[in-house]
């Protein structure tokens, strides 16, 4: 590509100009593609590990609030056995008191029932520890995957940012140019050869006629469009593939 800039001010660009300026657009395009391949999935890459770990934190943060609501529950218990047992102290001295064995028996009752009430906080506070022990056992597992997250994103991080740092006053300078070259093409036909180009295995909206072919799918092209082509009266697309055609001249121009 070379460094001459196209300017129209004054007047609106004619075909030719546009001509240009759309094929050097393509090359700036293409050059910027170059460069956003060299970082490659890198991007992609550190966006997926920052979203994979905020989701581990959020895992390891919900479980750390469910251990301590199970440590609280288990305190709860705790105090709620505190309590059976001062009963249990309470019915066994008014045992001691009583003047017949209805009261005993009644009293007896109140007491089993108590040891009952014991057993069943002892086996909530069984379960809640099997819980927390589980729970602090995938905490730590995911610790673990959190610290090779990390070292695994911050290994990333440097790579894009060291990529990035090559590459990045070669890109500004390539889209300075990109959007000095938008300014004098039709933005129809801007939007034509964008959507050519994406859909495009090599990604080429503009060739050249080449022998009397198409540059882009080969397939010839009748001589009267030829020279259509060739005096740049009017955009011309490849009936076949829809690229937008230019001469060999204003090729070989536009790379002089």
């Amino acid at each position: 590509m070379n460094n001459k800039t196209i300017t129209t001010e004054g007047h609106e660009p004619s075909v030719e100009q546009k001509l240009r300026a759309l094929y050097e657009l393509q090359v700036v395009d293409t050059e910027i593609h170059k460069l956003k391949t060299l970082r490659g999935d890198l991007p992609n890459e550190v966006e997926d590990l920052e979203a994979e770990i905020e989701g581990v934190e959020l895992r390891i943060k919900k479980m750390e609030e469910d251990v301590k609501n199970l440590q609280h529950l288990i305190q709860k218990k705790e105090q709620e056995k505190k309590e059976c047992k001062e009963h249990i102290k309470k019915y066994e001295t008014q045992q001691n008191k009583v003047k017949n064995s209805r009261e005993f028996d009644s009293l007896n009752k109140e007491i089993e029932y108590q040891n009952l009430e014991i057993q069943l906080l002892e086996k909530k506070v069984r379960d809640f520890t099997h819980q927390i022990s589980d729970k602090e056992g995938k905490q730590k597992e995911a610790n673990a995957q959190l610290i090779e997250k990390k070292e695994e994103l911050m290994h990333k991080l440097k790579d894009l940012n060291e990529i990035q740092h090559e590459t990045q006053k070669e890109e500004e300078g390539l889209m300075e140019k990109y959007k000095q070259l938008e300014k004098i093409i039709d933005p129809r036909l801007l939007l034509a050869y964008k959507r050519i180009r994406n859909s495009v295995v090599n990604r080429l909206g503009v060739v050249a006629v080449e022998r009397g072919a198409c540059g882009g799918c080969h397939n010839m092209i009748p001589p009267q469009r030829q020279l259509d082509i060739r005096t740049h009266k009017k955009i011309i697309v490849c009936e076949y593939c829809g690229r937008i055609l230019i001469d060999k001249e204003l090729y070989e121009g536009t790379h002089s």
